[in-house]
């Protein structure tokens, strides 16, 4: 269970700059949930992620993980119980090296790594059993360099890594956005392949609200740094895209019109 604890993250405090990204958000996030999180751009989505990753640490509050303060845990340390994919597929990948490079690093997440072989003849069978997953035969080419594939092979390939070693949480960040339409689907139904199988506690942050609405048994919608929406089980399944523009338009002050639902479209 991960508990977020009144987390209140500024940039540039004090100065003519600052800006207030979370705003005393406190959440409850326990074991299995697929959580995806929407909102405008400055809404706080992807600092709340980094405030769970340890990229960013909160101004004020408290997070907790299983009994845990990680408050003040560093990147390096929550990454052994934490997966992540980024919006850029170059992110999560060395291109430099190859894919069965890459996948081995992935393995040891988690161990104290010493200075034997890189890649060990016992783990190119499994490696290749998680990727003939993707339907790509990428498991043809463990030895190719990684900077030969395209965005989508990329994307999938940091899927595989980021789930190789069972995470306790997995963060994705707009993790289709920089796809196209049929490569950003492919890497959703792995997504939901991946989550459902090994039942992993998630949280998905995306601008796309038919994506949120399909995906997971929990949606949160934040506003200038805050919950305005969390709604999960029967209720999420109901949830209309109109009803989350409503929502939106609602605390901004505004009437919301049908017309506006053209505004959806990705």
């Amino acid at each position: 269970m991960i508990l977020i604890e009144s987390i209140t993250k500024f940039f540039n405090r004090g100065s003519i700059n600052e800006v207030l990204s979370l705003n005393n958000i406190s959440l409850t996030i326990r074991q299995g949930e697929f959580i995806t999180i929407i909102g405008s751009n400055g809404a706080g989505k992807s600092t709340l992620l980094n405030c769970l990753a340890g990229t960013y640490f909160p101004d004020e509050g408290k997070l907790t993980f299983n009994g845990n303060d990680i408050t003040q845990w560093p990147e390096h340390k929550r990454a052994q119980f934490s997966g992540r994919v980024f919006q850029d597929p170059m992110q999560g990948t060395c291109a430099a090296v190859s894919i069965e490079q890459n996948m081995a690093l992935a393995h040891k997440r988690g161990d104290i790594r010493g200075l034997g072989i890189g890649v060990k003849k016992r783990d190119r069978q499994l490696f290749r059993e998680k990727l003939k997953i993707l339907g790509l035969g990428l498991e043809k080419r463990l030895q190719d360099r990684v900077g030969l594939l395209s965005g989508g092979q990329r994307q999938a390939l940091t899927m595989i890594m980021a789930t190789m070693v069972r995470p306790d949480v997995l963060l994705l960040d707009e993790h289709t956005a920089a796809l196209d339409p049929k490569t950003a689907n492919q890497i959703l139904e792995l997504t939901q392949s991946l989550v459902e199988g090994l039942g992993l506690t998630t949280m998905l942050v995306t601008h796309n609200m038919n994506q949120a609405l399909i995906s997971g048994n929990r949606l949160i919608m934040l506003h200038m740094g805050k919950v305005i929406m969390d709604v999960k089980g029967e209720e999420k399944k109901n949830l209309t895209v109109g009803d989350l523009l409503a929502r939106f338009y609602e605390v901004q002050g505004e009437d919301f019109s049908p017309d506006r639902m053209l505004l959806t479209q990705p």
